[in-house]
């Protein structure tokens, strides 16, 4: 390899791609082209980025939640509630089965407690509930 995968990520995934189609196809390449070891890094990475996608949607959604309940007589709330209600569609959109058991919810819900501000117009915030109060079913079902 001439280190094209560390230089032009691009060429090398449309040079890669290439190559394993024709090797899939049973046409003659010259194998040693094939870089296995970063194909096989760029697939588990797909995965490992499709789960942070999910877990980044759900720590919104709790933060909107956390937002509304805190604070809800602000003039914020009813869009953090339907902001709630968007992140976890989106989520739920793009989560699969696998993720489930990857999910770390009360890590999530902990990073969410942390983004919250100390105040918001000047006002703290009403008690919001230390352990997360809400299932990944919960997260996922459909409003």
């Amino acid at each position: 390899m001439d280190n094209l995968y560390d230089r032009d990520i691009l060429a090398w995934s449309e040079q890669q791609a290439w190559l394993v189609r024709q090797h899939a196809t049973g046409r003659r390449t010259n194998d040693a082209e094939i870089d296995w070891p970063n194909i096989a890094e760029e697939i588990e990475s797909v995965g490992r980025e499709q789960l942070h996608a999910v877990e980044s949607l759900f720590t919104q959604a709790i933060i909107h939640m956390l937002k509304a309940e805190a604070w809800p007589l602000s003039r914020g709330a009813p869009s953090w509630r339907a902001e709630t209600l968007r992140f976890r569609a989106d989520a739920r959109r793009r989560f699969t089965l696998s993720m489930r058991q990857k999910i770390d919810l009360a890590g999530l819900y902990a990073d969410a407690l942390r983004a919250l501000p100390e105040k918001l117009d000047g006002q703290a915030p009403l008690p919001v509930p230390e352990l997360c109060p809400v299932t990944l079913d919960e997260l996922l079902a459909s409003l």
